[in-house]
Order: structure tokens, then C-alpha cells, then sequence
């Protein structure tokens, strides 16, 4: 006999299809923003960026601090309560097309509209949302799902132990443009289409940024033996309807 998810946490039908299809090339994930009779397709899944982590513990969370404290400290971050194997693993993006156009120029509509950290090639059995450090899932009501708050509308996978020296770039990009410095940036690599990566090479760690909005649900992909394959969070469609997603469940949802 499989794994079996707890039902509190476990992906209901229509998530876990989604979150299939969602990384499936081809794959129909919703319609048309302006036109519901036209599919939308994914378009293609893209290598984002290795990511090294060493001790296995991974963060999912927000890099930047929360600017409504004035202190600006390090971002808490959410580390997750399962570990993964250390080392090196993939960081995808999935993406889709969805062409309109606005004032007589067209546009191609193209979006992120999920990214997972791929842990293994096994297939996945079985999608649940991911439980943090010194969460309980005796805390979560029916219905609702445990998240992390992304402030920014960014999310980042990143090595827990090089946490505070990953996240450093974002806290002091927002201490020099509170000090009114001019010429403020952050010390990240950028990648293409709106992701960052910051390294710790003392530590021989990273941080992947990947663009999001409100609270996210962490979800995790796991084997038929209950090992985990994909974590996997979903973003916002801005150019079409989608047929389900996780955001489904945020109408209920946790902070643990």
C-alpha cells in the first residue's frame, strides 16, 4: 500500500490535476482572460537555475522584511518541516500564453504561472500542502490550508542554515532607500524573467526568487513511498481564467 496524505493536507482531485497540469507542456490549465471559449495551454516548463542545498533544510518564504517594521530584521522565513536531500536540485518555471491586445497593440500574454524545486524524477503520487517548523496540523481548521504571506509578491526556495547572509541583499537594498540613497540596488544576480539568485559561497548555498502574490500555499509532490519528488508553489494568472488552482483554497486558509 502507498502513502497516504493526511486529508487535512492532501491536494483534493481537482488540485492535484491541476497541479499536474500545470507542468505539463500542452496541457489545458484555463481559458481566456477576454475570450472563455479559447483554451490556454502551458507552453513550455524552463530550466530556472540550479539551487545548492547543504543541509537539506529548505525555506519557502518571502526574502524581503517586513518594511512596516522600521528596524527592517531579517525575514523570519518558513522553513519547511520536511527535509530534503542535501545537494544540488532544479528550480522550474512553468508558462503560459494568452495573446490580447490592449490600444491597438498586441501582446503575447505570456506568464509564470508556477515553479517547483524538483527534488527527483519519480513520479509524483500524491500532492499535500507543506507544514513549517513548529507548525501542527492539529492547528489547521477543514477546509483551509497553511501559507507564507509574500511580501514584495515574491516567494524564494533557499538553504535555511545561509537563511539570514541569503536574504542580506534585500534588507540592505530597503535600508539604503530608506536612508534616501539614489543610486540604491540589491547585490542579486538576475536571471531571466524576473528571477534573482543570491549565493553564500562560504557556505556553498543559494536563494532562487520566483514572482507570486498574497499567501501562497507550499505543496508537496510526493513518490508512491511517500519521498518527496516536487515542491511546488502557483501563481497568479493575470491573463486567463484558470480551470483550478490552489487559490481555490485560500477562501480558507492558515498562518501558522
Amino acid at each position: 500500500m502507498g502513502y497516504t496524505a493526511d486529508e487535512r493536507l492532501a491536494a483534493s482531485p481537482e488540485e492535484g490535476r491541476y497541479l499536474e497540469a500545470v507542468f505539463t507542456p500542452g496541457a489545458q490549465v484555463g481559458t481566456h482572460a477576454e475570450d472563455p471559449a479559447r483554451p490556454v495551454y502551458v507552453l513550455e516548463v524552463t530550466e530556472v537555475s540550479p539551487i545548492r542545498v547543504p543541509s537539506g533544510r529548505l525555506v519557502v518564504a518571502s526574502p524581503w522584511p517586513d518594511d512596516s517594521d522600521r528596524e527592517l530584521p531579517t525575514p523570519a522565513g518558513r522553513e519547511l518541516k520536511d527535509r530534503i536531500p542535501p545537494g544540488v536540485h532544479r528550480v522550474q518555471a512553468s508558462w503560459t500564453e494568452a495573446p490580447y491586445e490592449y490600444n491597438g497593440e498586441q501582446f503575447d500574454g505570456r506568464e509564470e504561472v508556477a515553479v517547483r524545486l524538483l527534488v527527483s524524477d519519480a513520479p509524483v503520487a500524491c500532492w499535500e500542502a507543506a507544514l513549517g517548523v513548529g507548525e501542527s496540523i492539529e492547528q489547521i481548521v477543514p477546509g483551509e490550508r497553511p501559507i507564507f504571506d509574500s511580501e514584495e509578491n515574491m516567494g524564494s526556495f533557499a538553504d535555511a542554515t545561509a537563511w539570514p547572509s541569503l536574504t542580506e541583499p534585500f534588507r540592505r537594498f530597503w535600508l539604503d532607500v530608506d536612508a534616501g540613497k539614489q543610486d540604491a540596488s540589491r547585490a542579486t544576480e538576475s536571471l531571466d524573467e524576473s528571477f534573482e539568485r543570491v549565493s553564500d559561497e562560504a557556505l556553498e548555498a543559494d536563494l532562487v526568487t520566483f514572482p507570486t502574490g498574497g499567501g501562497t500555499i507550499v505543496w508537496l509532490g510526493r513518490t508512491e513511498t511517500g519521498s518527496i519528488a516536487s515542491i511546488a508553489t502557483v501563481g497568479p494568472a493575470f491573463f486567463h481564467n484558470e480551470l483550478v488552482t490552489s487559490r481555490v483554497s485560500r477562501a480558507g486558509r492558515t498562518r501558522l
